[in-house]
């Protein structure tokens, strides 16, 4: 496995969060998952808004093949042995403090992606993993949970145990393993923009 390193100390619990494909396929108790929708509510809040909204399936129960159906092939073949799946979305439209009327909430993704780091955070303090997903079909995740328009669907995340990667196709194997983050002088400049690709 790579070993990652920050160009400044950070709390190791930064650089152990990674997202694997390889599961186990052992089964989460609700309370647990449930810890880690919990770290994801206490994410800062624009105006507290609040504006993220969760819908989860564990595997082996009803709820999860609504959402697991509506994955691409490809993350089909591997998510297939996680423990279970959270579809992440926000509240694009909302009535502000002191008004009336529906308005757009411009941070309502901003917010919804802070709440994402939480509940990753606390889900690998805890000893399991996740993998947030783009590929799924929005449309049929709306339909298939019966999501109001007001919301934007973002990603579905898969959670697990780390497996072993040989569980995966052949493929993915090579790619098992944390990846590296450009360095900090890539992403962020004092006073100006200066950052070049």
């Amino acid at each position: 496995m790579s070993q990652r390193t920050p160009d400044h100390e950070i709390d190791p619990q930064f650089t152990s969060r990674w997202s694997p494909r390889a599961f186990t396929g052992e089964p989460i108790d609700e309370a647990t998952l449930l810890r880690f929708l919990e770290a994801a509510r206490w994410a800062p809040s624009g105006f507290n808004a609040q504006p993220w909204r969760f819908v989860w399936g564990r595997a082996g129960t009803p709820a999860w093949g609504p959402i697991f159906e509506t994955l691409s092939a490809y993350n089909q073949l591997w998510a297939q042995r996680a423990s279970a799946l959270v579809v992440v979305l926000s509240q694009h439209r909302w009535v502000p403090p002191g008004k009336t009327e529906l308005q757009d909430n411009t941070t309502h993704a901003f917010d919804a992606g802070a709440a994402w780091g939480h509940l990753a955070l606390q889900a690998s303090l805890s000893g399991w993993h996740t993998h947030g997903m783009g590929g799924f079909d929005h449309a049929q995740a709306r339909s298939n949970l019966g999501i109001p328009d007001t919301f934007t669907t973002h990603i579905v995340i898969a959670i697990g145990r780390v497996g072993d990667k040989s569980v995966l196709p052949d493929s993915l194997q090579a790619r098992e393993t944390p990846s590296q983050r450009l360095p900090l002088a890539a992403l962020a400049s004092e006073g100006r923009f200066s950052i070049t690709d």
